[in-house]
């Protein structure tokens, strides 16, 4: 039985010996968004990396849609998982257009299918189309990170995987991404994994919040169950700390 789009089943990973993940089970629903939150290196980035197949797991096993994420099956999973980074990831040797439209040349895509898709997704992220004439290193951070959001969905993926995707933003851009980023979130209603340390943004975006520590999952629920209903001590302190915050009572 499938349970979820993306599934971990007693995962670990270590490096050198030492754990990044212990024994982790997770299923993520299809069609909503979840957000993986916690200190820095509790493995929430880790985990990411896992779904999207640029790591093996030390135990256990990584399955996508019941399928188990392997080097044999990655190329055509690949194409079903849209994938965001903190820095955008973008090749700097190519236009914002070559960037995003790469894999669907590689693939065979007319032209004018092309054109057709890459201004639905600009009106989408609201990034004007001139920006894609530009290299990276000719774009803002917020336009990088909108250029990458419309590569990361070219393929009309079944899932989006952003690992802080927000993080290196000033916070102007920032309130105006997470804003456009949540209206992308609900127009498509695909399923998201998104990856971020802030209580606050993981409350504005998130269906469900799975909240890590130490490469465990230490609570799992919607934003009101860790609020309202932390699990242990460890919780509350990580939500008081992160209420302590500006930034947090914008949406707490």
């Amino acid at each position: 039985m499938i349970w979820g789009m993306f599934e971990l089943r007693g995962v670990s990973k270590a490096y050198d010996g030492v754990h990044a993940l212990r024994g982790v089970d997770l299923a993520i629903a299809p069609g909503r968004t979840t957000v993986l939150i916690g200190p820095s290196g509790c493995g929430k980035s880790t985990v990411l990396r896992l779904m999207a197949g640029l790591l093996r797991p030390t135990a256990g096993e990584v399955l996508f849609e019941g399928r188990a994420v392997t080097a044999e099956a990655l190329p055509g999973l690949r194409r079903r998982m849209g994938y965001v980074t903190q820095d955008g990831g973008l090749f700097p040797h190519l236009t914002g257009l070559a960037n995003v439209t790469l894999m669907a040349r590689h693939l065979g895509w007319a032209a004018d299918r092309r054109t057709t898709r890459v201004a639905e997704l600009c009106r989408l992220a609201r990034l004007e189309e001139t920006t894609l004439g530009r290299y990276p290193a000719e774009m803002s951070g917020g336009q990088r990170q909108r250029v990458s959001l419309v590569r990361a969905l070219m393929l009309d993926p079944d899932a989006l995987l952003l690992d802080e995707p927000l993080g290196a933003l000033d916070p102007m851009v920032r309130f105006d991404l997470q804003n456009d980023l949540r209206e992308v979130f609900g127009t498509l209603r695909k399923t998201v994994v998104l990856v971020t340390h802030d209580l606050a943004e993981a409350a504005y975006f998130a269906d469900e919040v799975v909240l890590m520590r130490e490469g465990t999952i230490v609570q799992r629920g919607s934003p009101a169950d860790l609020l309202e209903r932390p699990a242990n001590e460890f919780v509350r302190q990580f939500v008081r700390a992160q209420r302590a915050t500006p930034e947090a009572g914008r949406v707490a």
